[in-house]
């Protein structure tokens, strides 16, 4: 399965028990490892910020589960939801509180929304060309693989590094044995690990307490959210949570016909929600429809599955149960990170018959990878070197710049 994604061939269109996809949901096998393929990314992200803002942890994980299953239920695919990336980084740079979280998750909510119903959306779709899309996907794999090897792997110096070794070899092995799915392999060696090695130890989290005081977010609270955190993340949220993931579900799932306007609203209204609800912000994106269809997925009930998890994580926490999360070490998350960033980094290699689309989207994640602000200068350089190309008649230059129909 990992094979289509790094190969880019686009799928015969999905069954679900006999019926024309998107017919049903299903919980067979496959949903079920596919379920934890982008857990790799979300849950050190919430863990992050919960440990920064003090934030209720029972409250972030059960709202961060409900999330997934509607968005399993609304899609029908594997449509997860992730923590806003840029967000969760800042947070945890800047050791910004629960308050201000909740208004620029609102403040974000508000601002896509608008793009939404005012059809900017569709026209960015429109505008911004493929291989600049597949420049952001891989610019975004490189940045998760580096974040993987690095501070989930080697920062935990031998130990993690034995950790991840076992991890890599199990994986080919449980890959081929129908029965038992790859990623809860994954997750009970890590388990495993933590248990033998003092759950405390497992994974280096001190989490306060789970039942914390909450407030609506204030006028004061919207405007240092929007400063602080909306506007960085929307130019990475317009190129990977809109444009790179309705890229990557027309490319796997063609029957959904998932628009870029489809997704401006069901991320504006999850944030907007979750800015009222005391949960950290989410997005939609290519790298979580990546880690569940590299590990089997094909239906939203992999997405139901994995909010289901969360949802009993955070129940767990508001019952006073234990620090459950240290049971899954950074390493093992590593690679299953890793394995979702090399998904993304394939997709560029369907280009390599054009070289002015390949060019365009290497030189978009170049950008994306070295530059602060990489992922909304790769979407103007991208698109603006394409467009020369185009001009120009390079070799390459009359690809589609989309794949809307």
């Amino acid at each position: 399965m990992l094979t289509d994604c790094l190969t880019g061939i686009r799928p015969k269109p999905r069954t679900v028990k006999g019926k024309p996809w998107p017919g049903g949901i299903s919980f067979g096998r496959g949903e079920w490892s596919g379920a934890f393929g982008d857990i790799g990314t979300d849950l050190p992200l919430l863990v992050g910020v919960i440990l920064v803002s003090g934030m209720g942890p029972g409250r972030v994980l059960l709202v961060f589960g409900l999330a997934q299953i509607l968005s399993g239920l609304v899609y029908r695919m594997p449509m997860p939801v992730q923590p806003l990336k840029v967000v969760a980084v800042l947070v945890m740079a800047q050791g910004l509180q629960g308050n201000v979280i909740a208004g620029g998750g609102l403040a974000i909510g508000v601002v896509m929304l608008a793009l939404t119903l005012t059809g900017a959306l569709d026209f960015l779709a429109r505008l911004v060309p493929v291989p600049v899309v597949r420049g952001i996907q891989c610019g975004l794999g490189v940045k998760l693989a580096l974040l993987a090897a690095g501070d989930y792997v080697i920062g935990h110096g031998a130990p993690g590094i034995l950790m991840a070794f076992a991890a890599v070899l199990l994986l080919p092995v449980m890959t081929g044995r129908p029965k038992i799915p790859a990623s809860l392999a994954l997750l009970a060696l890590g388990a495993a690990a933590a248990w033998l090695g003092g759950a405390a130890n497992g994974a280096g989290w001190q989490l306060p307490p789970a039942v914390q005081p909450w407030s609506l977010p204030s006028t004061a609270d919207i405007w240092a959210g929007f400063i602080l955190l909306a506007l960085p993340q929307i130019p990475l949220s317009l190129g990977n949570s809109v444009l790179a993931t309705r890229e990557l579900a027309m490319d796997w799932f063609p029957e959904a016909r998932v628009s870029a306007k489809k997704i401006g609203f069901t991320y504006s209204l999850f944030n907007i929600a979750i800015a009222f609800v005391g949960g950290v912000p989410v997005c939609h994106g290519a790298g979580g429809i990546a880690g569940h269809y590299a590990f089997g997925a094909r239906t939203g009930g992999s997405v139901i599955v994995y909010g289901g998890f969360f949802a009993l994580l955070g129940a767990c926490a508001l019952l006073g149960l234990g620090n459950v999360l240290a049971l899954f070490p950074l390493p093992i998350l590593g690679v299953i990170l890793a394995r979702e960033g090399l998904a993304l980094m394939g997709r560029v290699r369907g280009l390599g018959h054009d070289p002015a689309a390949l060019a365009t989207a290497l030189l978009v994640c170049v950008l994306a990878v070295f530059l602060a602000n990489g992922f909304l200068a790769g979407m103007v350089a991208g698109t603006l070197f394409f467009w020369a190309c185009r001009r120009m008649s390079m070799p390459g230059a009359a690809l589609p710049e989309t794949e809307t129909e």
